[in-house]
């Protein structure tokens, strides 16, 4: 059985993967504060004291507590986690990484995975790196492999990092990774490449702490890519209708589905959507592409159709529902939406896709296998 941790969880792309595998795993840890500031805390007086704790259950109490006292906003990423994964994965979810003290985790997890936050890297954002909070947080994934000591631990982050602008971010978040005493492999990753017709290029490093596993580890091959978005439509497919097999490959019925009016567009959002830009700003429109823009978790805002994905249907357009985002993002229809439309979108774009995931994990355990 994999032991599992993940930080930055989202809603579950490793979790799912290994469900779709069919991997026995336990979740030992899952962590993400959905984007929650805690307001009028002493934060070094607060990480002292979640050191002095010696069970992870003490330290858990003792955040609950403080996210209870110090804010007033709700964890939705929690709600969609927990009710996806189980309700009694409560009690191993934790809600601040820079809180969160992994020594009493030490030897405890296998596989630790997680992808700090992406949006100070990416090429949609203001590519502030280091200099943004949401950067920074790359050194807790650090300083957390240095205290649990994973046998392997995987880390995800936007393509992006590689990009002129944050080309020195990336050297020094290397030397970071190479301070650590594990083997690494490093490389970039399409979705679409892996089964699932989304434009979604991602940076990965697997480290390994035996070099016996790192030794017999290789890269995942790239699949045969047939499927095109409209597969993932409910035009295409109804609700309930996208599943897996045993092997976990995704497998569609083919029974058209009907959309609701409230995602085809106003004539106001819709010449917003379909306008090719500023004066200053140029972008290229398109519908209907057979393999999706990159999605964003912002895509519930109506970006123009040369950022987002929209669908033509004579004169009208409209843009993915959450469902169809989820699919495109490899969780099939047995995921449970309990969050509101905003809030799915955001959470469906935050997320690593669950095919790539998949890939990775079939080498990764084909590596350890002893």
């Amino acid at each position: 059985m994999i032991r599992l941790g993940t930080v930055f969880s989202g809603i579950g792309a490793p979790e799912f993967a290994l469900k779709r595998l069919g991997i026995e795993f336990k979740t030992v840890l899952a962590c993400d504060n959905g984007e929650i500031v805690l307001k009028d805390i002493d934060l070094k007086k607060e990480i002292r004291k979640v050191k002095s704790f010696q069970t992870f259950w003490g330290e858990k109490r003792y955040v609950d507590n403080l996210y209870k006292t110090h804010s007033n906003k709700h964890n939705f990423v929690k709600d969609s986690y927990l009710a996806n994964y189980g309700k009694d994965l409560e009690k191993v979810f934790f809600q601040d990484v820079v809180l969160l003290n992994g020594v009493p985790l030490k030897n405890k997890i296998d596989l630790f995975v997680g992808g700090s936050p992406c949006q100070s890297f990416s090429s949609v954002g203001y590519q502030k790196g280091f200099k943004d909070y949401r950067g920074v947080l790359f050194f807790e994934f650090i300083r957390l492999v240095e205290e649990i000591e994973p046998r392997v631990f995987i880390y995800e982050n936007v393509n992006g990092l590689k990009g002129n602008k944050n080309k020195e971010t990336w050297q020094k978040m290397q030397k970071f990774f190479q301070k650590l005493n594990y083997r690494l492999w490093t490389n970039t990753l399409n979705a679409k490449d892996y089964g699932i017709p989304q434009v979604r290029n991602r940076i990965f490093v697997i480290g390994f702490k035996n070099e016996e596993d790192f030794s017999r580890f290789r890269e995942p091959k790239k699949v045969d890519h047939k499927l095109t978005m409209q597969d993932f439509l409910i035009d295409s497919t109804e609700f309930g209708g996208l599943t897996y097999d045993d092997s976990g490959d995704l497998v569609f019925s083919k029974q058209p589905g009907v959309i609701s009016q409230d995602y085809f567009l106003s004539p106001a959002v819709e010449r917003y959507v379909r306008c090719p830009g500023t004066k200053n700003w140029k972008t290229r429109i398109e519908y209907d592409r057979p393999v999706a823009r990159t999605l964003l978790s912002t895509m519930g805002n109506h970006h123009r159709a040369g950022v987002d994905n929209y669908i033509t249907y004579g004169q009208r357009i409209r843009s993915l529902t959450e469902r169809e985002a989820l699919r495109l993002m490899g969780f099939t229809d047995d995921f449970k939406i309990v969050v509101s439309k905003a809030q799915m979108y955001k959470q469906a774009g935050n997320s690593m896709v669950v095919d790539v995931m998949m890939a990775l994990l079939k080498a990764i355990l084909q590596a350890i296998k002893e």
